[in-house]
């Protein structure tokens, strides 16, 4: 770790709850009410129409350090501008202000900034003032599509990330003082000691959850390799599973906004403690793990199914 083992256990301890089997999509996600202060009204979502933005979707000047944050849209349909007394700090067609929270003796303002839809979250803007210094920013942003959500402490801003099954991400901390660090690595683990006669598929929101579980966890494991990142993201826009006659379950699922062009299909035997994945490939042909001549004659039939609907 790059920082200090304190500063790691302090990122850990934010992330427990989530971090370990975070399946989400990062850009649907909300981050933790992790500040004493409330947040200043914020404007209604850009939903990229030809209105006008009317009276409800303008935010107000926020007063900071002495001077004004404000957020602009100069023209219709244009980007958004955030700006300090007229100095421009950050633009993009989402600007919404956050918070302002206490880190050590500093105020700091986070606003969030991104393209908008639901592909990527926004990233997070830190915006300060040094003490007889200029304004100052930090934009914060992680794969290129958008800010872990951030929790805060009294010393540091800590960036938690979204973890896939088979995915490992470092966990960001920012101060005043020593910047945008990394506090440590985060890696995706199943609940200890969950085996198969602990698998509930009516608790799954989404087929994905499996992966919660040890025992599907591993088997997962064992077949997908380097891939399981891939195969879950390819799920990530699905619902609840259904079941074959064998007591079987499963479900199908997309990569956002790429539904119809990158599938996925995963299914869980607990009976026979078996798992099955096929996922349609760069070139439009179907990955499937085991071999499709392995699988049972009725998963087959439910991947068929899914196929064709």
């Amino acid at each position: 770790m790059t920082r200090s083992l304190l500063a790691a256990s302090v990122a850990i301890l934010l992330a427990t709850i989530g971090a370990n089997a975070q399946t989400t999509a990062p850009a649907t996600q909300p981050a933790p009410a992790a500040s004493d202060q409330p947040a200043a009204d914020q404007g209604a979502a850009d939903q990229g129409n030809d209105q006008a933005a009317s009276d409800d979707d303008k935010q107000a000047p926020i007063p900071f350090e002495g001077g004004q944050l404000t957020i602009t849209q100069p023209e219709q349909d244009s980007e958004r501008v955030l700006a300090y007394d007229g100095k421009q700090l950050a633009s993009n067609y989402d600007v919404f202000f956050d918070r302002i929270v206490k880190i050590g003796d500093v105020n700091v303002a986070l606003v969030d900034v991104g393209d908008g839809g639901n592909q990527c979250g926004p990233a997070k803007v830190i915006v300060w003032k040094p003490k007889d210094g200029e304004i100052q920013t930090t934009t914060v942003e992680q794969d290129e599509c958008g800010a872990p959500p951030a929790a805060v402490s009294d010393s540091a801003i800590y960036f938690v990330p979204y973890l896939l099954p088979g995915e490992s991400k470092p966990a960001l901390q920012w101060s005043p003082t020593e910047g945008l660090t990394t506090s440590g690595t985060l890696t995706y683990t199943p609940e200890p000691g969950t085996g198969w006669k602990d698998v509930d598929p009516s608790k799954l929101d989404n087929i994905i959850d499996a992966f919660h579980n040890e025992a599907v966890y591993k088997a997962g494991q064992a077949l997908l390799g380097n891939d399981m990142p891939d195969m879950a993201t390819s799920l990530l826009v699905g619902g609840g599973t259904e079941k074959t006659a064998s007591g079987a379950f499963y479900a199908t699922g997309c990569v956002p906004h790429d539904c119809g062009g990158n599938d996925g299909f995963m299914a869980v035997d607990p009976a026979k403690q078996k798992v099955y994945f096929a996922r349609r490939g760069d070139n439009g042909e179907p990955q499937a793990w085991p071999s499709m001549k392995d699988w049972p004659e009725d998963i087959k039939k439910a991947y068929d199914d899914a196929q064709g609907n």
